[in-house]
């Protein structure tokens, strides 16, 4: 069965609820995403700095610093969350005709012959986006933000 970890479903969640915070105009903070997703601080917290360290989120410091979005959800393919999470997408250790990873891959008749199945299943995945998986509305039906001075 090919499955994902729950740190990379966890990551979709967490987007998902900064993606909603994002619609208010706002950064959020690792314990109110924590409380929102129903997930523990620690996890947030180490979701969010994969996700940082991959590009998908900005972490700001400071008295109203938090977690925001580096995209539109829209903009974020499923593709790049599981590739921060769990490596290259492939089926077998034989990604594009890489070497090293298996012991048969000198005598192996079908090496290279993944490749195709492996492409398909990427560009699948790159097809569906964070926010259609979310459920969240466009950014650009996001209500603008109250301005307060």
């Amino acid at each position: 069965m090919l499955r994902l970890s729950k740190l990379t479903d966890y990551a979709i969640v967490v987007l998902a609820r900064l993606g909603h915070a994002q619609c208010g105009g706002r950064v959020a903070a690792v314990p109110e995403l924590a409380l929102a997703s129903g997930l523990a601080e620690p996890t947030v917290a180490k979701v969010l700095k994969i996700l940082a360290q991959s590009g998908l989120v900005e972490g700001l410091r400071g008295a109203r610093g938090g977690y925001k979005l580096a995209r539109k959800l829209e903009d974020i393919p499923l593709s790049e969350v599981i590739q921060a999470f769990e490596g290259p997408i492939a089926l077998t250790a034989c990604v594009d005709g890489g070497h090293g990873g298996c012991e048969s891959e000198g005598c192996c008749p079908v090496r290279g012959r993944w490749d195709p199945v492996n492409r398909a299943i990427r560009d699948a995945l790159a097809g569906v986006t964070v926010a259609q998986l979310a459920n969240t509305p466009p950014a650009r039906q996001c209500a603008a933000p109250a301005l307060t001075f």
